[in-house]
Formats: C-alpha cells, sequence, structure tokens
C-alpha cells in the first residue's frame, strides 16, 4: 500500500487525476475491481489530498464522475449483451455472488444499485445486471448518480481526514512517547520510595524474633 502512495506521490497533479478516475472508471465498466477495488485509489487519492499533492475538491469531482461514467458503459455492456456476459472466464468463479446481487436487483429494484455501489463485488457488477435486467436507463442513472456522488465525495473525505490525522500523529507522537515514558519512569520511582519507607519502618528484630506458641503462654 505504501508503495502505491509513494508511486501516486511521485506524479504530477493531473495524472493523478487521471489514474484515480481511470482505476474508478474499469472497475465499473470493464469489472477491474477484482484486481484492484477502485474505492482503495480513492483513499489513496485522498490522502495524497491531505498532503497537498492534488486538490480534495477536484479529485472528488474527478472520482464522481468517473463513478458514473463508468456505471453507464457497464449498464450498456449488459443491456447489449445480456446474460451471456455472465459466463464469460473471469466471472466463472463467482456466479454465487453474482447469483446475490441478481437476487438483490430483483428484491429491491433500483435501489440496489445505490445499495451495490458501496459493496466491492456488487460495484463492479451492478450496472451491467441493471442493464442484462433491461432497467429503464433514466431510473438507473438517478440512483446510479445518488450512489457515485455519495460514495465518490464519501471515500474521498476518508482517505483525505485519515491523511490528516496520521500527519497530525506522526508529528505528536514523539512528545507522546515521550510523556508516556516519563511518567512510567515516575511511577517506578514512587513505588520503589514507598517499598523502601515500608522497610525502614520495621523494627530491627521483628525478622529474627520467633513466633510466640499459644500453648506456651498458656
Amino acid at each position: 500500500m505504501n508503495a502505491i502512495t509513494d508511486w501516486l506521490a511521485g506524479l504530477s497533479g493531473a495524472v493523478v487525476y487521471a489514474v484515480v478516475a481511470a482505476l474508478v472508471f474499469c472497475e465499473d465498466a470493464l469489472f477491474f475491481g477484482f484486481v484492484l477495488p477502485g474505492e482503495t485509489a480513492v483513499v489513496l487519492g485522498g490522502v495524497l489530498a491531505s498532503q497537498h499533492h492534488v486538490s480534495v475538491y477536484w479529485l472528488a469531482l474527478c472520482v464522481v464522475l468517473a463513478a458514473i461514467a463508468g456505471d453507464s458503459v457497464g449498464y450498456e455492456i449488459g443491456h447489449r449483451f445480456g446474460p451471456r456476459i455472465l459466463t464469460t472466464r473471469p466471472l466463472r468463479r463467482h456466479q454465487g455472488r453474482i447469483a446475490d446481487a441478481q437476487d438483490l436487483i430483483r428484491r429491491r429494484g433500483p435501489v440496489a444499485v445505490f445499495l451495490g455501489r458501496f459493496i466491492a463485488f456488487f460495484r463492479a457488477m451492478m450496472p451491467a445486471l441493471a442493464g442484462a435486467s433491461h432497467m429503464p436507463y433514466r431510473t438507473f442513472l438517478l440512483f446510479n448518480a445518488m450512489g457515485g456522488i455519495a460514495w465518490g465525495v464519501g471515500f474521498t473525505l476518508l482517505g483525505y481526514f485519515a491523511g490528516s490525522a496520521y500527519t497530525q500523529i506522526e508529528h505528536t507522537v514523539g512528545r507522546v512517547l515521550a510523556l508516556v515514558l516519563a511518567a512510567i519512569v515516575i511511577a517506578a520511582l514512587v513505588v520503589w520510595h514507598f517499598r523502601r519507607r515500608r522497610a525502614a519502618h520495621r523494627e530491627p528484630g521483628d525478622a529474627g524474633r520467633p513466633a510466640v506458641d499459644d500453648r506456651d503462654a498458656s
């Protein structure tokens, strides 16, 4: 993960926008999410935005547009080729999850398009399944856009605030560690001091004095 972040950080701002948008687009249009989930790219982009490599506003806009456009292409593929795309080699191992996605569309209708945006496998497959089920495109586009906006802005900000928090922690961890070590040292000194005082207040003969037998006292 750090290697990918460092690689992205070494690119120019425009290229970062293009790479993140391309990964989001390909996940939805070409089922590329099996290799690298689009949300991972978006969160990494948000981290770079927190480090001022790119603008968080432009990044969020690129992500939202790429998500909506990629879903539209995926819908068109499903609409044109129908169930045949489900038998292609990359999808043969995922028939169980495809059946779950189809069941979600049957039960929830267009709401499944919105919900599927937040589940990695469903995000990649839901547009094509919606097209294959002949869902009206206008209905699909409405729920697709709502999901794309909520998902795109949400995960961009997630990466942004996570990156900002990490930077803040990185700057303060030295002081925090020093305070923790100081507290441990002080606690150890206090314990040692009290033990020493208790030992000093003991009577000198206590250690070697034999215990008194009750039978002798009687």
